[in-house]
């Protein structure tokens, strides 16, 4: 079963969703994951992709956006079908994906803003009131 982490920003600006995404998905690569992160839209995925490529000057993050191949370790979409991704899924939209059961885990990203704190508290009982595993980590 799909275990669920929500990691919640101490922030409230929009930009540190994008910056805990790159973070979490640096993390993962590292332990040998494949990623699947889904952005609001085009354009945070974009915003995303160009992090990506700068996030930490002594790594490199491969990476694709959706339409592209997605068959790099990370996959950027904008809730397109995430190919064959499974492992890991970095959900930056505020609604929960239909197809997030397919993920081994699924990490929610949560700022401080009025919106992403209602969207916490419904994705919490959604998955709650499913049986899925749940963790919550600050950061």
């Amino acid at each position: 079963m799909t275990r669920v982490g929500f990691y919640v920003v101490q922030a409230a600006e929009a930009s540190q969703r994008l910056t805990v995404a790159a973070r979490l998905a640096d993390k993962a690569f590292a332990q040998g994951h494949r990623i699947y992160i889904n952005a609001v839209d085009r354009a945070q995925a974009e915003a995303l992709d160009q992090l990506l490529w700068s996030y930490r000057p002594s790594s490199f993050l491969p990476h694709a956006l959706a339409g592209d191949a997605l068959a790099q370790p990370i996959g950027i979409g904008w809730g397109q079908d995430p190919g064959d991704h499974n492992d890991l899924m970095i959900n930056l939209q505020l609604d929960i994906p239909a197809f997030f059961s397919r993920f081994a885990r699924v990490a929610e990203v949560v700022t401080q803003d009025e919106d992403s704190l209602a969207a916490l508290r419904e994705s919490w009982m959604f998955y709650k009131d499913r049986g899925y595993q749940l963790e919550k980590h600050d950061l």
